[in-house]
C-alpha cells in the first residue's frame, strides 16, 4: 500500500467496503479532491463511496487538498489513485510548465474522464462598488490558494484583460471558504472562484449579504483559447442574482497515473458512469457529466483501463 498523507477530514472522509465487481485484491484508491467548501470534495466523497461499494477488494479514502496543481503532483508521486483537476492545469502538468507549478513534465498522468465544467465566478460585496471587471482596480481580491487551478485561471484572465495583480489594492491567496469569511467581515471586497455552479462557498456568501456577480467579457475566451470557453452563470444560481452573467468555463478532468492497474482504472471509469445518480445527489454540478463526453478533450493519454471501457461503449 502506498503512503498516503494523513490530512483527512472526518465528514465522510473514509469509505471502506467490499462489493461485487472483481478487481485486484488489496487495491487502494485515494481520491484527491479540494477544499471542503468547493465542489471537488463532495463529489470525491461520493466517488469514494461508489468505489468502496462496487469494486471488490478495494479500500477507499478521500483527501482534501489545495486542488488541481497539488493533486497532479501527488499523482505523479504515487500518493493518490484518482484526482479532480482543471483541464488547463492538466495540460500544463503534461507540458511541464514551471510557472504553473510543474517544474518537470508529469509523464505518469493518465486520463479517466472529462467531467463537468468549472465556471469562473467573481463575486463582490455590493458595498464594494464593484460592478464590472475593470472596477477590481484598487480593490482587494482573493484569487484562490497559491498556484491552485483557480489562481492559474485568475492570472490568465487578468493578462487577457490587460491587467495584473499589481492593479489590485490587495491580493489575497486564500481557499474559497476563507475568502468568503473575509468578505462577510468586510475585510475583502471580492473573490474569484473556479468551481461548478452552485458552489457552497458562494451560496453561503449570497445569503449573508448582498452580492454582485462580476462578468468576464466573452472576448477573454477568444483571447485565451482552449480549454477556455465562453459561458453563462444562469440567473437565480445564487440568492439575489437576478440576471445571467457572462463568464468563462473550463472542463474538469478525472486523472489517474500509469502505475494504477488496468482493471482498477477500468472499474473506476465504469463505476463513475454507472452511478451518476449518486454523483448528482452529492452535488448538482455532476448533472453535466455524460458518458459521451468522457473521452473527449482529455489533455493527457487515457489510461488503458479507461480506454477499454470507452471502446466497450462504442465511443472509441
Amino acid at each position: 500500500m502506498k503512503f498516503v498523507s494523513a490530512r483527512l477530514l472526518a465528514a465522510g472522509a473514509v469509505a471502506l467496503s467490499l462489493g461485487t465487481v472483481p478487481a485486484s485484491a488489496q487495491e487502494f484508491i485515494n481520491v484527491l479532491t479540494g477544499g471542503t467548501s468547493g465542489v471537488y470534495y463532495p463529489l470525491g466523497v461520493a466517488l469514494s463511496k461508489i468505489y468502496g461499494e462496487n469494486i471488490e477488494g478495494v479500500s477507499t479514502q478521500v483527501q482534501s487538498t489545495k486542488a488541481s496543481v497539488e493533486n497532479l503532483n501527488l499523482l505523479q508521486q504515487g500518493r493518490g489513485e484518482i484526482a479532480f483537476a482543471l483541464g488547463d492545469s492538466v495540460k500544463s502538468a503534461w507540458e511541464g510548465d514551471a510557472e504553473a507549478g510543474f517544474p518537470a513534465k508529469l509523464e505518469k498522468l493518465r486520463g479517466i474522464a472529462a467531467i463537468y465544467p468549472n465556471y469562473i465566478q467573481i463575486v463582490a460585496s455590493q458595498e464594494s462598488g464593484i460592478a464590472k471587471f475593470e472596477d477590481l482596480k484598487g480593490k482587494s481580491l482573493s484569487v484562490g490558494a497559491p498556484k491552485s487551478g483557480t489562481e492559474l485561471n485568475a492570472r490568465r484572465i487578468f493578462e487577457a484583460m490587460g491587467m495584473s495583480y499589481d492593479d489590485l489594492g490587495k491580493t489575497e491567496y486564500l481557499p474559497f471558504g476563507e475568502s468568503v469569511e473575509l468578505i462577510k467581515n468586510r475585510q475583502l471586497d471580492a473573490t474569484l472562484q473556479s468551481a461548478g455552479l452552485g458552489v457552497a462557498s458562494i451560496k453561503d456568501l449570497a445569503v449573508s449579504l448582498p452580492i454582485t456577480m462580476v462578468a468576464v467579457p466573452e472576448t477573454v475566451a477568444a483571447t485565451l483559447g482552449a480549454p477556455f470557453l465562453a459561458a453563462t452563470i444562469p440567473a437565480g444560481t445564487y440568492e439575489g442574482q437576478a440576471e445571467d452573467v457572462p463568464t468563462l468555463a473550463i472542463t474538469n478532468i478525472l486523472v489517474t497515473h500509469a502505475d494504477v492497474s488496468e482493471e482498477t482504472a477500468y472499474q473506476m471509469t465504469k463505476q463513475l458512469f454507472e452511478n451518476l445518480d449518486e454523483m448528482v445527489a452529492a452535488h448538482a454540478a455532476a448533472k453535466a457529466i455524460t458518458l459521451e463526453s468522457g473521452p473527449q478533450g482529455v489533455p493527457v493519454p487515457l489510461h488503458p483501463g479507461a480506454e477499454r471501457y470507452y471502446k466497450e461503449k462504442g465511443l472509441m
